[in-house]
């Protein structure tokens, strides 16, 4: 099977009229066909539509029409998102077939500059704790979690099915199972991306974001969705400073996922990269728990009545995070708020210091087990404070499953943030595909 172009190279190749946009439709679809009857990534695939999208783009191409900066690009939409004409079932079948009246407003952003959404990718129930049916692409026995809860929109990408599509995290749900997939993922700074239309976990902490293959195209992809004026994706003038924080990350990861973190780091220093340890603030000691507590509460909010009504069709991960957000206090809530504004606050000196803080995006590689998506433990803090990162992959563990790099920047510099990741990625040079597992009926 051909090569999958980046968003970035499909899009500047279709504009240039070397790539057929129908082709690369053709070429997602035959991806899709290939390997998802394995990998399962989609809750379900748009052909007719996608396809008559990319021959309008086709036609608009042959008039001479701007196409706009994702013209013909394939993208897949995480299933909490809405996408107009499409169910949002959210990974809970209770929720039905009932179609989206309206794209929420990240959607119209994307097709307003010119991407065909391929379909929806498979989310873990209502995108929290329990695993979705979506499998590794790194796995040839399909016996490793992609993590979660963007768990099909990570191997969607993985796996050549599509060239970039779009997830969230409130956790670790976009940053994870990148990391445990082996591509790029961007969760922007809290409010960049607008909300709407995407079925919520927390208020306070969701966070919509792109997965990629590249930091190219994550800056690409938010360029568009934030609907913020883009700055160039230029490298820095000079090698970054980054702070690397031991305290916890380096401490906690096993030692196969150290090591090859370690390899990476050794690289930018190589390149002249200035990297200088830095500490946690003390209020780093309560932040998981009090994460937690903002999650479980807000995700009660939204949903006690069904949930009282219906509580066996809820996950059990979901279930008992929901009990505990019913019997939390209305003064136990507002002590988690207090704590988060702090975290932020004590958070500052440290990201002022430094181009971007670097660690790894997650202390284990991908779990052999299909029972979990994995600890957010490394990635929620970054969510609770609301700042950027950018996960990007930085080598294979001995297991053969792939490790990644979380960059975190400061909140509101996000393309400075992208500006940093790109260079990291391009002395890193991770450039390794996954194994994909074949069909049952295809020969080895």
């Amino acid at each position: 099977m051909p090569h999958l172009p980046s968003a970035c190279e499909a899009s500047r190749q279709v504009r240039s009229g070397e790539l057929d946009p129908v082709d690369l439709v053709e070429q997602c679809l035959a991806a899709v066909d290939r390997y998802d009857e394995s990998i399962r990534a989609w809750v379900g695939v748009s052909r007719v539509v996608a396809l008559r999208h990319a021959e309008r783009i086709a036609s608009a191409r042959a008039r001479g029409k701007d196409l706009g900066p994702l013209g013909g690009v394939p993208i897949g939409i995480k299933d909490i998102i809405d996408v107009a004409g499409l169910p949002t079932r959210a990974g809970y079948p209770l929720r039905g077939d009932r179609a989206a009246p309206v794209d929420a407003v990240l959607v119209t952003r994307l097709r307003r500059a010119g991407a065909i959404v391929l379909g929806k990718t498979v989310t873990t129930q209502f995108a929290c704790f329990d695993p979705s049916p979506t499998r590794n692409p790194w796995d040839p026995e399909l016996r490793h979690s992609p993590g979660g809860s963007s768990s099909g929109s990570a191997a969607a990408v993985a796996a050549g099915m599509s060239p970039v599509t779009i997830g969230t995290q409130t956790g670790g749900s976009l940053v994870r199972p990148s990391s445990y997939c082996g591509v790029a993922a961007m969760k922007p700074t809290f409010g960049t991306v607008p909300i709407d239309g995407i079925v919520p976990v927390a208020h306070r902490l969701d966070h919509p974001g792109p997965i990629a293959r590249t930091v190219e195209d994550l800056h690409l992809i938010l360029g568009v969705i934030s609907d913020l004026p883009v700055e160039e994706l230029l490298e820095p003038a000079l090698p970054p400073r980054l702070g690397l924080v031991g305290d916890f990350y380096m401490t906690a990861a096993e030692p196969r996922v150290r090591q090859a973190v370690e390899a990476a780091l050794d690289k930018l220093c190589f390149a002249e990269a200035t990297l200088e340890e830095v500490a946690l603030p003390p209020s780093f000691r309560e932040v998981h728990r009090m994460h937690g507590r903002i999650m479980a509460v807000e995700a009660a909010a939204y949903h006690r009545a069904q949930f009282l009504e219906q509580r066996d069709s809820y996950g059990p991960n979901l279930r008992s995070m929901l009990e505990e957000g019913i019997a939390t206090t209305v003064p136990e809530y507002e002590e988690a708020i207090v704590h988060q504004r702090r975290f932020r606050r004590e958070i500052q000196p440290m990201l002022v210091a430094v181009d971007a803080l670097v660690m790894p995006a997650t202390d284990t590689t991908a779990p052999a087990r299909l029972d979990t998506t994995g600890p957010s433990k490394f990635q929620a803090p970054w969510s609770y404070a609301g700042a950027p990162v950018v996960s990007i992959p930085c080598g294979l563990a001995e297991d053969g499953m792939p490790v990644a790099l979380q960059l975190v920047g400061r909140s509101g510099e996000d393309f400075q943030l992208l500006r940093t990741a790109r260079w990291c990625e391009r002395q890193i040079e991770f450039a390794a595909r996954p194994p994909l597992a074949r069909k049952e009926n295809e020969p080895r």
